[in-house]
């Protein structure tokens, strides 16, 4: 696929920003600069690491802010607030739509609009999603276990994904509980002098969310899309309008001015030739000093507001297409981060290959990623069917590979994920097992999109799929690294790929409808929207046996078992003497096994189901079918 069948793509299927170059592999590296060697001494701290310790024991959930809960229904967009975002063209009617609809049932004032594509419907909608509702649920999140949250981007811009940022140093406006206040107030600042910024309500909105994140144990990160802006933005806005006479005209990439005389027209470079982002100009060591100073200072504000220190602001980052912004300018910019707070974590999006990801993680950069590559081999291993599959002991050369490529410690931040925003869930995607291999990222994430591939099932997952999917989570939960949780996997969301996989969070107090509609219109046999309790109980067990065991966040990791035969993987997570032995039957057959255990190390199993004899010098586990055991020393 090339540039301009991917920016197609973005603008007739809806995919996320970040998603174009994931189409796109053949033209994976963006950056101009492919010097990533370290530059002067790397800083360590007492266990000899570069990465922030807390990161090791964090439990991460993902939120997409506008589909995670409506706190606050007074600041809910309008259509006029749609401006500047994709579809361009304005919707004939609009508005807020019905948070416990059916997804794919058009509602009356879409049918008004008189449009076939779906693409320009999913794009236009919102739901009211907002801080609010966020910090509403902090209870929620904290009674899980989860201690540390990563927010898809929360800074003004007119989509409901905010990939498009018209600022980085302002929250959209619609998240904060006085819309038409706080635009007026934004005008009044110059957006290039930090002194003049104001702190609008929905800023300090942001603020209460940290606080009140903290108080719980939480920890926070905002997702920093540094490679490009939208058309909103304020330096994109004055050099439409000012052209070669703007102060920001060598922000971006110009390729052409409105000349009546030479008979040219404005033009810029979009990212992958997508208009409505237009990219930061870069000179090959990083961005131009104009955007870079920029960033500078929306990232001190938010890890250091209002001169009050580290602890009131922002514990890190998530770097969106890391790899499209050079290497020279993550380095001077991870500087500054941890000049402002040493602790804070920083992690990339990089989906490639590990041997691609390595240059990033050498200690001037990033300290972790989002680990799609685990997601792969998980994949491969316990979902994917027949030939498909990979054996145990290809899985566990595959975890090791990936364990021993980066410096110390950053194995253990990684986040362990499976679904994301630019994924399809992970129930849905095991109702779809086999229609293609998850790690060929470009073919798959077409495959994955029902809008496009009718053959993809947009059914909601039964018994024997959600059984899968909690086996799944006893390895995210027990593996090296941080696992992470997309937004409503925990209870039972499904969704295809994007947009499909940013359906609205399920919530106990809203009522939903049956989901009976096809993404062509037609009807399918109903299925019920509702939280699965079961579901929901094993994550939350499984979050509190991690943090109540610091073996499976700090401890050694050391194969047990790799039966190819029976089908059986294990291994043992080691510290300061505490031992948790992690032993899966990934087969569609109870399996007896045996365990050398001439220690007579004296095990219970923290999840029901198996049975657990001694013998001699063996350990005999009978475990179910497609089940786990998770024993720990006592």
């Amino acid at each position: 696929m090339n540039k301009s069948s991917s920016s197609f793509l973005f603008r007739s299927l809806g995919l996320s920003l970040a998603s174009i170059l994931y189409c796109q592999t053949a033209f994976a590296v963006c950056a101009t600069d492919t010097d990533a060697s370290p530059k002067g001494p790397i800083q360590l701290n007492a266990q000899g690491e570069f990465v922030p310790q807390w990161a090791k024991k964090a439990v991460w959930y993902q939120v997409f802010p506008e589909r995670f809960r409506d706190g606050d229904s007074s600041n809910n967009p309008t259509k006029q607030d749609l401006v500047g975002a994709d579809p361009a063209e304005p919707p004939k009617e609009w508005q807020v739509h019905p948070w416990g609809s059916d997804w794919f049932e058009l509602q009356a004032y879409e049918q008004a609009n008189g449009e076939k594509e779906l693409w320009k419907h999913m794009l236009r909608r919102r739901y009211g999603g907002d801080l609010q509702g966020i910090i509403d649920k902090l209870d929620y999140l904290q009674d899980m276990g989860i201690n540390a949250l990563y927010l898809n981007p929360v800074f003004d811009s007119p989509s409901l994904h905010k990939y498009d940022a018209a600022s980085y140093h302002h929250i959209d406006p619609n998240f904060g509980p006085d819309p038409e206040g706080d635009r007026k107030l934004m005008a009044s600042e110059n957006a290039t002098d930090p002194a003049s910024w104001v702190w609008t309500q929905a800023d300090e909105l942001a603020l209460k969310l940290i606080s009140q994140a903290h108080k719980r144990g939480i920890q926070v990160i905002f997702d920093g899309v540094f490679n490009h802006m939208g058309i909103n933005s304020f330096a994109f806005q004055d050099l439409k309008k000012n052209q070669q006479d703007s102060p920001y005209k060598d922000w971006f990439t110009v390729t052409s001015w409105d000349d009546e005389k030479a008979g040219t027209t404005f033009a810029y470079e979009g990212w992958f030739g997508v208009p409505s982002l237009p990219e930061f100009k870069e000179d090959g060591k990083g961005l131009a000093q104009g955007p870079k100073e920029y960033i500078f200072a929306a990232t001190e504000r938010w890890m250091n507001p209002k001169g009050q220190g580290a602890a009131q602001g922002i514990d890190g980052w998530r770097l969106d297409v890391a790899f499209c912004v050079a290497h020279g300018f993550w380095k001077d910019w991870r500087k500054h981060v941890k000049s402002i707070n040493p602790d804070a974590y920083l992690t990339a999006e990089i989906v490639d290959t590990p041997k691609n990801v390595k240059p990033y993680m050498q200690g001037d950069e990033f300290d972790g990623e989002m680990n799609y590559n685990f997601a792969f081999a998980s994949s491969e291993f316990f979902f994917n069917p027949g030939d498909m599959s990979i054996s145990p002991s290809e899985f566990d050369t595959k975890l090791r590979e990936m364990r021993n490529l980066y410096p110390k410690g950053v194995a253990y931040v990684t986040q362990n994920l499976f679904g994301s925003h630019d994924a399809n869930r992970i129930g849905s995607h095991i109702v779809n097992r086999g229609i293609g291999n998850f790690a060929d990222w470009g073919t798959y994430f077409n495959l994955s999109q029902a809008a496009s591939n009718p053959d993809y099932q947009v059914r909601k997952p039964n018994e024997q799929e959600i059984r899968l999917q909690k086996l799944f989570a006893v390895m995210q939960m027990t593996y090296v690294g941080a696992p992470m949780i997309y937004y409503g996997d925990e209870v039972g969301m499904w969704g295809g790929n994007d947009p499909d996989d940013r359906k609205p969070m399920l919530w106990p107090d809203i009522e939903y409808d049956d989901e009976v509609y096809l993404p062509d219109g037609n009807k399918r046999q109903p299925d019920k929207v509702n939280i699965n309790t079961e579901l929901q109980a094993h994550y939350k067990k499984l979050i509190h046996m991690r943090h109540q065991n610091p073996a499976l966040t700090l401890g050694s990791f050391t194969t047990l078992l790799t039966d190819d035969k029976k089908d059986l993987y294990g291994y043992e997570r080691e510290y300061q003497g505490q031992r948790v032995w992690v032993i899966f039957n990934n087969s569609d057959q109870e399996q007896q096994l045996t365990l050398d255990n001439p220690q007579h190390y004296q095990f219970t199993d923290s999840l029901s189901g198996a049975k657990i004899t001694q013998q001699q010098d063996v350990l005999s586990i009978r475990l179910p079918r497609k089940w786990a055991a998770v024993l720990v020393k006592g």
